[in-house]
């Protein structure tokens, strides 16, 4: 558990900080599409010239192809596609926040699917995960009218969090027989191809500027390969709850890295929120 726990913290880190980042190269003039394109296609190379370099560069096996397409179109092609275009409705804090709460997911979803045993005190924890997420997502100006135009950001980040819960759970019924690193280059490639002709359709024209190289850089090639790889090792070796509830720190740091970066609003709703997915984590662990 304490490896599970480590590549977590690496998954927390890098993709808490992967938004706010990515809501400021958009500002810069990016396209939601083209960006996520980048970032899929970059990972692809940079993964696959390091296992190149390492001699381990090889196709994957027929019992490592599940995984790979798992990851590849629905954590990595859906996810990406999704989730960045939410940034086009929904602020890069908010973003983190609905991205990854596969809790909503990945908890009924272990039950159902993988026949896993929830404890009373994992079912506390996911209620009370859940309910920092609700706090984080300010309700209540959402029922008074005043962010209506985030609801298709809001089901966007849903369905971003389901592809990505789907694919957990595939990685952990049908383990790969390699490590996950060396799959990542077919997974970032598979993802690529499907958000090239997405890219295509809704925006013909778009493209990464100058002004915004340097996050696609720094997105694309370190934080995507390793976040993702960091990310299916942890959904691998702990339990879906802990996994799922160890995950909504992930919307914490990103809210907290937009306030500091972008100047996104940070009120009492967050300091709480934050607590309480911080107390649902500990929860969690103590299953």
């Amino acid at each position: 558990m304490l490896s599970g726990l480590r590549y977590l913290l690496v998954s927390v880190v890098l993709f808490g900080g992967i938004w706010p980042i990515t809501k400021h190269a958009l500002d810069a003039g990016a396209s939601s599409l083209w960006f996520a394109l980048n970032r899929a296609a970059l990972a692809a190379l940079v993964s696959g010239l390091l296992l190149a370099a390492l001699g381990r560069l090889r196709i994957p096996a027929r019992a490592d192809r599940p995984t790979v397409v798992a990851v590849g179109l629905l954590q990595i092609g859906s996810f990406f596609a999704m989730a960045h275009l939410a940034l086009d409705y929904v602020p890069a804090g908010r973003t983190a926040i609905l991205g990854n709460v596969t809790v909503f997911w990945l908890i009924p979803l272990s039950v159902l699917m993988l026949g896993e045993r929830v404890s009373a005190r994992q079912w506390w924890a996911a209620g009370v995960g859940l309910l920092g997420v609700a706090m984080l997502m300010a309700p209540w100006s959402l029922l008074s009218g005043a962010t209506l135009g985030m609801l298709p950001g809001y089901g966007l980040l849903l369905g971003a969090s389901l592809a990505w819960s789907i694919a957990i759970l595939v990685t952990r019924r049908c383990p790969p027989t390699r490590p996950v690193l060396d799959l990542l280059p077919w997974c970032f490639a598979l993802g690529a191809l499907l958000i090239l002709p997405l890219a295509l359709w809704r925006a013909p024209a778009g493209g990464v500027p100058r002004e915004a190289l340097w996050h696609a850089l720094f997105v694309g090639a370190f934080a995507a390969p390793i976040g993702t790889w960091a990310t299916i090792e942890a959904g691998r070796r702990l339990s879906g709850v802990m996994t799922a509830v160890g995950f909504l720190l992930i919307p914490a740091m990103g809210v907290v890295v937009s306030h500091l970066w972008l100047d996104e609003a940070l009120g009492p709703d967050i300091l709480l929120g934050g607590a309480l997915i911080g107390a649902s984590v500990w929860l969690a662990s103590r299953g």
